[in-house]
């Protein structure tokens, strides 16, 4: 048990250490320092998981959730306390294994890519505090400590996306990024409110029995309250979908992914791979067997998902920052996660979207990891986020080059990459619950064949620029992460993840069906067949594209005007008609009547200071007056 606590504990401790000691004594190790505790923390964290699918984790052929460590903190009743613990199951031990490696990878490639900046231990101390909270997050044993967890992962991703403080499109970023998850996460307070005021606890493994079950006294009791014709139950998980769908930037709450892109680039490889836009994901696949239960709630994941998904993958076909191209293909693959949570399980009780939601999302991290890296290098090179900046690559960045392309073919869904084995299972799932939504699926998998090919031909073929850069394309800390993520996004997909990951435990078989394939591959290579068609040699076809779609291109590249619509409704209609009244009464009202107090005190003080003079005669004759006038008082009441 000591060394599962230590997954967390170690990169809380060296936050600690780098926070207060860094600038001073780890100016130029700090790198070294956060990296060793990360790669220890992913050690152990393999270690956990190799023990747990083994056979520590089951009980007969099933795994199972086990709290291995409770503490009791806030006791409320007897049945109601807040607890902090530790609770292992397939999704949270698979969590482990993402967000460690991931974060080492991170780790190290930052070696690299971070050194000579002034902040350097500080920026260490910042991944360390991250890295903490999303492993707090995921090894969470009841919803509030999860809660806990999760604005602890809002304020890590604040100083982060805000790294360069002096860059005031970093300082409007991370606020922007705080606010906004902010409004989701207020939902998810309130939803978990509701869900432990009607379950009478907040304990996962309790709150799901008693709730999962048609029969308990509780879940009659939530499914019988009702607010403007929806159950208490559907409420409490549309509120608790908020929050994840704030975290994971899903329509309409997405418009902060954009601009954390302003943190550095490795920090966007973490937020986007394995932490913060995966704890919405995390979020509902924890309480997956009580959403399974209400079909409302489920319709919703799933539209909601589907739509990102798909919008997202047409706003990324237009931009030009190739960080912002990864954050909207980040919330086009969240999209897809999503809306396969919100599948309807089969009848006979199988939920093969929840299996494939958690396969697309293990896969994800890496290659998407991948992508960011790559980027990262390539700005690195080219000290541009900008496609015209770039092209013909290839030849300057090999090892950049392969790696990125392997990241490409693995989001497209190309056999034989990972994302080809995750998305399939996705599809599937899809086709057989709801094919309205795969076939929107499979066009948007087309889409994003486009869009990322589009971004690697423009990279790495296109115009070939001048770059002459005596550095070359990076030290071997850079590369090295790029070639293990590269093998990873090859060969994760072979992993039999339905017999690890399951919604209840169950392990399932399942098989890749050729014929089944054949639809998605080709939309796929179609999709990157044009990309090469328009991208591959600098030619005018993309302009002329452009020109044909008029509005509807111009429309996608400004994002719909979502932000747009938002700072209106702020600005003229929040900050007017409540902000402005606000300040007003509180200027007025609560201030003018604590001015009027203190004005009237000080007056009425100047008055009567007199009355404290210092002189013995003036207190004895207010002694002797006041005696006189109680004698009389005394004498009137007499009679």
């Amino acid at each position: 048990m000591l060394l599962l606590a230590l997954i967390p504990l170690l990169p809380l401790a060296c936050f600690v250490v780098l926070g207060l000691f860094g600038k001073k004594y780890f100016s130029q190790s700090a790198g070294w320092l956060g990296t060793l505790v990360l790669a220890t923390s992913a050690i152990l964290s393999l270690y956990t998981a190799f023990n747990y699918f083994s056979d520590s984790g089951k009980d007969n052929g099933v795994y199972q959730a086990i709290v291995p460590v409770q503490l009791n903190w806030l006791p409320f009743t007897s049945d109601l306390s807040i607890n902090l613990g530790i609770l292992l199951d397939p999704i949270s031990v698979m969590m482990l294994v993402v967000v460690t490696v991931v974060s080492l990878m991170v780790h190290i490639f930052s070696l690299g890519y971070m050194k000579g900046e002034e902040r350097f231990a500080t920026y260490y101390a910042f991944l360390s505090l991250f890295t903490f909270s999303m492993l707090g997050l995921v090894l969470s044993s009841n919803i509030f400590q999860i809660y806990i967890f999760w604005e602890l992962v809002g304020v890590s991703s604040f100083l982060l996306i805000g790294f360069y403080f002096n860059k005031a499109t970093a300082v409007a970023a991370s606020k922007k990024a705080f606010i906004v998850t902010r409004f989701a996460d207020f939902g998810f307070l309130i939803g978990i409110l509701v869900l432990s005021y009607y379950s009478n606890t907040l304990d996962f493994k309790t709150l799901i029995e008693r709730l999962s079950d048609p029969a308990s006294a509780q879940s009659q009791a939530i499914g019988a309250a009702s607010f403007l014709g929806a159950s208490a139950l559907t409420w409490a998980l549309a509120l608790v979908f908020m929050g994840g769908a704030g975290k994971s930037a899903m329509f309409p709450l997405h418009i902060w992914l954009p601009d954390a892109m302003e943190g550095p680039t490795p920090v966007s490889a973490l937020i986007h791979a394995a932490t913060m836009v995966v704890a919405g994901v995390y979020l509902v696949a924890r309480l997956f067997p009580v959403f399974s239960t209400n079909e409302s709630a489920l319709m919703l994941i799933r539209y909601i998902g589907i739509f990102s998904a798909f919008f997202a993958a047409i706003i990324a076909c237009t931009q030009t920052d190739i960080k912002r191209v990864l954050a909207y293909s980040t919330m086009s693959q969240i999209g897809y996660m999503m809306f396969a949570l919100g599948l309807i399980p089969a009848t006979d009780g199988h939920a093969a979207g929840f299996t494939a939601s958690m396969f697309h999302l293990f896969t994800h991290a890496f290659f998407k990891s991948l992508l960011f890296l790559g980027a990262g290098a390539i700005i690195h090179y080219i000290h541009s986020n900008e496609m015209r900046d770039m092209g013909g690559l290839r030849k300057l960045m090999p090892v950049t080059h392969i790696s990125f392309l392997i990241a490409c073919l693995a989001i497209a869904g190309i056999w034989p990459f990972a994302g080809f084995f995750s998305k399939e299972e996705i599809l599937h799932a899809a086709y057989q619950s709801d094919k309205p939504i795969y076939f929107i699926a499979l066009i948007t998998g087309g889409i994003t064949a486009f869009y990322m090919f589009r971004l690697y031909f423009n990279i790495f073929w296109g115009h070939e620029q001048k770059h002459s850069h005596a550095h070359g394309e990076g030290p071997l800390s850079m590369k090295l992460p790029l070639i293990l993520l590269a093998i990873l996004s090859l060969v994760a997909g072979f992993i039999p993840f339905s017999h690890y990951v399951t919604a209840d435990g169950r392990p399932v078989e399942s098989h890749l069906d050729l014929l089944f394939s054949i639809a998605p591959l080709l939309i796929a290579v179609t999709g990157i067949l044009l990309a090469g068609w328009l991208y591959k040699k600098a030619n005018d076809k993309p302009a002329r594209l452009a020109a044909t779609l008029g509005g509807l291109y111009q429309s996608a590249y400004k994002k719909f005007y979502i932000d747009e619509i938002y700072l209106f409704l702020t600005k003229n209609i929040l900050f007017n008609l409540v902000g402005r009244p606000a300040a007003w009464f509180d200027r007025h009202i609560v201030d003018g009547t604590m001015n009027w107090l203190a004005s009237t005190t000080g007056k009425l003080s100047v008055r009567i200071k007199g009355l404290q003079s210092g002189q013995v005669q003036s207190y004895a004759l207010y002694f002797f007056g006041g005696i006189a006038a109680l004698g009389v008082i005394f004498i009137y009441l007499w009679k």
